[in-house]
């Protein structure tokens, strides 16, 4: 039935898009119009996937506004909005707040705990939080503490020269893991799953968002996709060159929850 599919919340691009922050990519040029229409071939592909699509009222002056994963962390019983690490970006929250709260009870993140929803990765009742410069040790303590009465399990893992640990792992179906295994400090982590790692040529290539028995997939990585699909997982390949330029990915123009 309809209300089992996944709701998937998604904010439109910018204006100002090209003065978003940059950590490890290097600024170049951004077509707006360019990436509204990728944005829109995304959604599209959300929808197609099964998703329905709800969405957040557009930023005109919050740049980042688009990768609204940042913004929130929604499980089944609750969200927790995460304060993000850029203090530019905090704003981004009480918009994304007044539409999760339709749906969920509203945790907050407190100062001065930082979090980002791209260093969150959850797997079934295990919570992986990357220890980066956007998400702190308070944070985590916080996300600890909150969900503990849940029955969440919540880790620290270290990552390196990425911006986010979905940057460096993504889940792709059940059993099995996307890997980029040059930014995670100890990938033992992770030695309960399968993994696959990136092609060696593409070094970004870490980042899939699994939409039921399907991944929606950056285009611009065919090597690392035919190894997806190696295992039987069928990708959806979406054009987000615009957005990439921005340090964004798949994941994090979308928070999928069940209704």
């Amino acid at each position: 039935m309809k209300s089992n599919l996944p709701h998937a919340l998604v904010r439109e691009v910018s204006a100002s898009l090209g003065e978003c922050q940059l950590s490890f990519v290097g600024r170049a040029p951004i077509d707006v119009d360019l990436a509204r229409r990728q944005h829109r071939a995304y959604q599209q592909a959300l929808a197609e996937a099964g998703c329905t699509l709800v969405s957040v009222p557009a930023e005109a002056q919050m740049p980042d506004a688009v990768f609204v994963e940042d913004t929130v962390l929604v499980l089944d019983e609750l969200a927790v909005m995460t304060r993000p690490g850029a203090a530019s970006r905090r704003s981004e929250s009480a918009s994304v707040a007044e539409v999760i709260g339709r749906y969920r009870p509203l945790l907050w993140i407190d100062e001065p705990g930082t979090l980002d929803g791209g260093d969150v990765l959850r797997i079934g009742r295990d919570i992986y939080v990357g220890a980066s410069a956007r998400s702190n040790d308070a944070a985590v303590a916080q996300l600890r503490k909150a969900l503990l009465g849940y029955g969440y399990r919540v880790h620290q893992v270290a990552i390196q020269g990425c911006l986010h640990l979905k940057s460096a792992v993504t889940q792709i179906n059940d059993d099995t893991l996307l890997v980029q295994p040059q930014w995670l400090v100890d990938a033992r982590v992770f030695a309960g799953y399968r993994r696959i790692e990136v092609d060696p040529a593409e070094e970004h290539a870490a980042n899939a968002l699994r939409i039921g028995r399907s991944v929606v997939y950056p285009s611009c990585f065919p090597r690392t996709q035919a190894r997806i699909e190696s295992v039987g997982v069928e990708v959806r390949a979406v054009d987000v060159s615009e957005l990439q330029k921005a340090e964004g990915a798949v994941t994090c123009c979308s928070v999928l929850f069940k209704a």
